[in-house]
C-alpha cells in the first residue's frame, strides 16, 4: 500500500513507470514459470523488458506478466527491470520424481493485507499463472507470478477483512482448503504538499483483527521528506477495537512525499478450514 500526497493518474501504466519485479521464490529447472512487473502504485505493467543474469531477456505482455522457461542448471539466477537498479533473485531447483508427484501447501502467511500480494509455497502449482485457480472467501484472486512450487497472489478487490477460507487448484491438482486472516489497512494523513521542516503524522488503521500487528513504513521520496526513525520504520499497532499505528514525516523541501506501508507477514503451515486459529499476536 502506497500513500502519496498527490492524486495518481488513472491512465494505463507506462513501461517507464515500472518499479517492482515479482518472481516466484523457487522455479523448477526446465519448467515454465510466470513473472510480473508492477508500477509504483502496484498496477501490472505491460511492455517492460526484464533481463536475466544468464543473458535471457523477455518483455511483459498486455497482462503485465511474462512466461519464462527455467534454465536447466540449478542455482540462483537474478533478474532486473531494464534501466532500473536492483536485482531480484530466484532459486532454480532440480526436479525429483517425489516432488513432481506431490500436491501440497507448505507455508502461507497467517495474516495478509487486502491491498498487497502474498506468497504461498508448496508443490503441484501451475507455472502458467492463469492456469491456477485461487479463491479467497469465495472470490477469485489474481495470481501475479507462479511456478510449480510457488505462487504470488493478490487478494480479490471486494474481499472483506477477517478470517476466510482459501481454495487453490491447478488442473487436476486440488489442494485442501485452509484459512487466512485478511486485514484492511487504511492511511489517514493531510495530503497537501509538505513544507520544509514541517512535521506531519500518518495514522494507519487496522480492520480485521484486534491483535497487535507489525507494520513497516518505507520512504519512497527521501529527497522530499524524512521518515522519523529512518528510511524504513517498523511499528506495532496498538491492538484493541481502535487498532492503529502511527508514523511521522518531516519535510526537507516543498513537494509531494511518498510513503509505502506494508504488513510484516507471519508465516506458518496452512490451518485447515475445519479448525481455524486466531490471528497472530
Amino acid at each position: 500500500m502506497v500513500f502519496a500526497c498527490a492524486a495518481h493518474s488513472q491512465r494505463a501504466p507506462n513501461p517507464s513507470g515500472a518499479r517492482i519485479l515479482l518472481l516466484p521464490r523457487r522455479i523448477v529447472s526446465g519448467e515454465r514459470a510466470t513473472l510480473a512487473v508492477l508500477d509504483v502504485n502496484g498496477r501490472l505493467t505491460p511492455g517492460v523488458t526484464v533481463a536475466f543474469s544468464n543473458g535471457d531477456r523477455l518483455t511483459t505482455d498486455q497482462s503485465g506478466r511474462a512466461l519464462v522457461v527455467a534454465p536447466l542448471n540449478p542455482g540462483v539466477i537474478y533478474a532486473a527491470i531494464e534501466g532500473r537498479r536492483g536485482r531480484v533473485p530466484t532459486t532454480i531447483v532440480a526436479p525429483t520424481e517425489t516432488e513432481l508427484s506431490l500436491v501440497e501447501i507448505n507455508s502461507v502467511p497467517r495474516i495478509a493485507s487486502l491491498s498487497d500480494r502474498f506468497d504461498i509455497l508448496g508443490h503441484g502449482f501451475c507455472g502458467d499463472a492463469d492456469a491456477n485457480s485461487v479463491t479467497i472467501g469465495g472470490l477469485r484472486a489474481i495470481v501475479l507470478a507462479s511456478s510449480a512450487t510457488s505462487l504470488v497472489v493478490l487478494p480479490p478487490v471486494d474481499l472483506e477483512p477477517g478470517l476466510v477460507p482459501v481454495k487453490i487448484s491447478c488442473g487436476k491438482n486440488s489442494f485442501p482448503v485452509f484459512n487466512m486472516t485478511f486485514l484492511q489497512l487504511e492511511l489517514h494523513a493531510d495530503s497537501s504538499a509538505l513544507a520544509p521542516g514541517e512535521h506531519r503524522g500518518l495514522t494507519v488503521s487496522v480492520r480485521g483483527t484486534q491483535a497487535k500487528i507489525a507494520l513497516e513504513a518505507k520512504n519512497l521520496a527521501p529527497d522530499i521528506a524524512e521518515l522519523s526513525g529512518g528510511e524504513a520504520v517498523r511499528q506495532l499497532s496498538s491492538g484493541g477495537p481502535e487498532n492503529a499505528a502511527h508514523f511521522e514525516v518531516v519535510g526537507r523541501k516543498r513537494g509531494s512525499f511518498l510513503i509505502s506501508i506494508r504488513l510484516l507477514p507471519v508465516i506458518a503451515h496452512p490451518t485447515p478450514k475445519s479448525s481455524p486459529s486466531p490471528p497472530a499476536r
